[in-house]
């Protein structure tokens, strides 16, 4: 078994309260949700109104396939027109 981690820190420049931010967070995670059966979540920067950290969690079998996930949510998620993406971190978990 495979585990894909991947954490992505998005900017959200038009954000002015910690409500336009969740907003714009939740629409990201659930489209991710949907479109990759992926588990998503915000998982730091909760209480910072312009800067929001998400996880990404992808199970398979195989490492090629749990890379070539997290790889196509990073791209989809840096094609969002909501956010930006400033920075990511993957790993794969062997176990």
């Amino acid at each position: 078994m495979v585990i894909g981690t991947l954490q992505i820190t998005i900017q959200v420049p038009e954000s002015q309260s910690l409500k336009d931010k969740r907003m714009v967070v939740r629409s990201i995670t659930s489209r991710v949700r949907q479109t990759f059966a992926v588990a998503v979540a915000e998982v730091g920067d909760q209480d910072t109104w312009q800067t929001a950290v998400v996880g990404v969690a992808c199970i398979s079998n195989n490492a090629r396939h749990a890379d070539e996930i997290c790889q196509k949510v990073l791209a989809y998620i840096e094609n969002d027109a909501d956010g930006v993406v400033s920075g990511s971190r993957f790993e794969l978990i062997h176990l």
